[in-house]
């Protein structure tokens, strides 16, 4: 045991180092995906292809993300957090290896989808641990003090990823990522194993697709899900198509990238601090619904700022601000009520939703791309499709409190 966590156990409060601890596995995406974001121009250069074909990676990484969480949550409800854990940082250190050393757009978006495969264990299993130790509110409170951790991954990871263009090339960024791996076994070497052997579900295939259909056929699931899904779709837009509008659009140097991204993670520190406190005193749902409901405001605005170009790139930053300070908190909040349905297979739970945002995030990147027209209105188009969506289905498929 470390951290003084006791397996199987619901403490009041939750020890420092096994927050910390979830909160390094948690920045598996944050460190993939956004160290390389100011390169993405310099990648398009080099292979001598556009965004929307740049943007591959992107959504190769974003539909590996999303599939490998399946397989990685069924499997840990069988066989345990830690070792599918370990078996996933080894997978995304091959990965890096190969993005580093491909030759052509394609292939690189292939090796971004074997690294993908692999970061995803350490977020959906790091979740699973979460609710293996703590009842659904509490679990909410502690999936946003680990959002913290993890929010300094997506401020550093930009900034980091500019100024090694300084110094290298983009290939130099994939070589840094690989010496994550370190990182995540030593962070993973402190933690318990928080799935006991009389608490794994059979080692069977058809119950494990069994899991995945309960929770499907679940309505309340559902509206956890495809709220946080339709939220996860705004934030991977974001994440897509601001390096071009930020750094093509309105001229802002790659290396201060990474400054106007952290900004907006700031954002998110600040209101998932809020919601550690505010979700034990209003409740899970209560706080879903309320953020929901903002984001598609905010979602709409923006997309007013982006047509009108009222107000430039301070008004699209100061939107997006508030957009992407609202996603902490609705994925925290539907991640812990959806994970509470069915407990007893939290890891698939945590997995299909994970499974699902990053599926989204796909389709809402691509999107971006595909729009691409010189101006931020697909920016703004897509974010405020996915606001108003998310909304809408946390209202229909969510009980009222």
């Amino acid at each position: 045991m470390s951290a003084g966590i006791e397996v199987g156990s619901r403490p009041a409060q939750p020890g420092p180092l096994f927050i910390a601890a979830l909160g390094v596995l948690m920045c598996f995406g944050p460190m993939a995906i956004d160290m390389y974001l100011p390169a993405l121009p310099a990648i398009g250069q080099a292979f001598g292809v556009g965004q929307d074909k740049v943007q591959w990676s992107l959504s190769a990484f974003f539909l590996g993300f999303g599939i490998g969480q399946i397989a990685w949550g069924a499997l840990a409800d069988r066989l345990g957090r830690r070792r599918p854990v370990a078996a996933g940082i080894l997978l995304y250190g091959i990965g890096c290896i190969g993005c580093s050393l491909t030759n052509d757009i394609g292939h690189l978006a292939v090796w971004r989808f074997v690294q993908a495969l692999g970061a995803c264990a350490g977020p959906v299993l790091a979740r699973a641990m979460v609710r293996d130790v703590f009842g659904r509110d509490r679990a909410a409170s502690v999936l946003s003090l680990m959002m913290l951790v993890m929010g300094i991954a997506p401020m550093v990871a930009p900034i980091l990823g500019g100024h090694v263009l300084l110094i290298g090339t983009w290939r130099t960024i994939f070589w840094v990522q690989a010496c994550f791996v370190i990182v995540a076994f030593a962070g993973l070497m402190s933690l318990p194993e928080t799935l006991p052997a009389d608490r794994r579900q059979p080692s069977r295939l058809a119950g494990m697709v069994s899991g995945y259909f309960r929770l499907l056929g679940s309505r309340r699931y559902l509206g956890y899900a495809l709220c946080s899904s339709f939220i996860y779709g705004g934030m991977f837009a974001y994440v897509s198509g601001t390096p071009f509008v930020y750094i093509e659009l309105f001229g802002v140097r790659p290396e201060n990238y990474g400054y106007l991204f952290g900004v907006n993670i700031v954002g998110m520190i600040i209101v998932n601090t809020v919601n550690s406190r505010v979700v034990l005193r209003f409740g899970t749902d209560r706080v879903l619904r309320m953020g929901c409901l903002l984001a598609a405001l905010t979602g709409f605005v923006l997309l007013g700022l982006c047509a009108s170009g009222f107000g430039g790139l301070a008004a699209i930053a100061t939107a997006l601000f508030v957009f992407m300070g609202l996603t902490g908190m609705i994925a925290a909040n539907a991640m812990a009520g959806g994970m509470s349905i069915y407990p007893e297979i939290a890891g698939s739970a945590s997995a299909l939703m994970g499974a699902l945002q990053f599926t989204f995030g796909a389709i809402a990147g691509s999107a971006v791309g595909s729009l691409a027209n010189g101006t931020a209105v697909p920016l703004g188009a897509v974010i405020c499709t996915c606001g108003i969506a998310a909304a809408l289905f946390n209202l229909a498929l969510v009980r009222r409190f």
